[in-house]
């Protein structure tokens, strides 16, 4: 049986791009007899709070969706994230680091997905492991998983690139666990067989197919869809305040707005003046 997941951050209100993730993600589970689960992703230090978990489901209710199960919060998983770090360290494929963001950016000479690609400065050193970020060896990880294959409903089939990333960081200094290894551990243990989200995402796929791998997970297939951008092609983000006003769900909601009418609008592509859907996948 097919299951769909929509999994929001409580670190800021809901917008239409979010809409129109949770709406495919809940579409795609209904029209295939499957199950749609809500998942929050809370343990994003003090940025996570309460208020905002209450007004996401909120907002998700008032477009008119309905999640299977009650929601599950990754703040009740921390255990599951601290024992795949360990195995992963026990293998040898995890290093301490404690490279600033701006010694990265001085010293990398390459970018990748998420920006400038770490140069290996902490791997083969001592580190003194107190505090510090544990990233995955990705040469010797790639060595272990051998070759690797995952599939796009869209896109259709991957060879699995994340070398693409260089040695990304899994376990992180102020939080249990990097979005990589959360992520993949989370939609393994809800048995999540569609993953649906943005195509901004897509690479970062790579990277889950690799864990997968080495935790012995089980693969899903995914679904990247396109993106609701503004007028010069950004997505809407929190962080520009993109989630308030005109795109903001609540407020919408609070206005006394049809939010199953928007749901129905954005299913059919109508959208709002001053955003569009992005183009391609990668």
């Amino acid at each position: 049986m097919i299951r769909t997941r929509f999994a929001p951050s409580p670190n800021g209100p809901l917008h239409l791009g979010h809409a129109y993730a949770a709406i495919r993600a809940h579409d795609l589970a209904r029209t295939r007899g499957g199950q749609f689960l809500l998942r929050i992703e809370d343990i994003d230090g003090e940025r996570s709070r309460r208020e905002w978990i209450d007004e996401h489901l909120a907002d998700l209710a008032w477009l008119g969706l309905a999640w299977d199960a009650p929601p599950v919060f990754q703040s009740s998983r921390l255990d599951a994230y601290r024992e795949a770090g360990d195995g992963l360290k026990a293998a040898g494929l995890l290093y301490p680091c404690r490279c600033t963001r701006a010694e990265i950016a001085a010293a990398s000479t390459h970018a990748g997905p998420d920006g400038p690609i770490y140069p290996g400065t902490c791997r083969g050193r001592h580190v003194d492991p107190a505090g510090a970020a544990w990233r995955l060896d990705m040469a010797k990880a790639i060595e272990r998983a051998g070759p690797l294959e995952w599939t796009d409903e869209i896109a259709g089939p991957q060879a699995a690139r994340p070398e693409r990333f260089g040695d990304v960081v899994l376990l992180r200094k102020e939080l249990p666990a990097s979005y990589h290894l959360a992520a993949t551990l989370d939609d393994a243990a809800d048995g999540v067989t569609l993953v649906t989200r943005g195509m901004d995402l897509f690479a970062a796929s790579h990277v889950h197919r690799l864990l997968q791998a080495l935790l012995g997970l089980p693969v899903p297939v995914w679904h990247h869809h396109p993106l609701l951008v503004e007028a010069d092609g950004r997505k809407l983000a929190k962080r520009r305040g993109s989630g308030a006003g005109a795109f903001g769900l609540a407020d919408r909601r609070r206005a006394g707005g049809d939010g199953r009418a928007l749901a129905d609008a954005l299913r059919a592509g109508d959208l709002p003046a001053g955003i569009s859907l992005s183009q391609g996948l990668h």
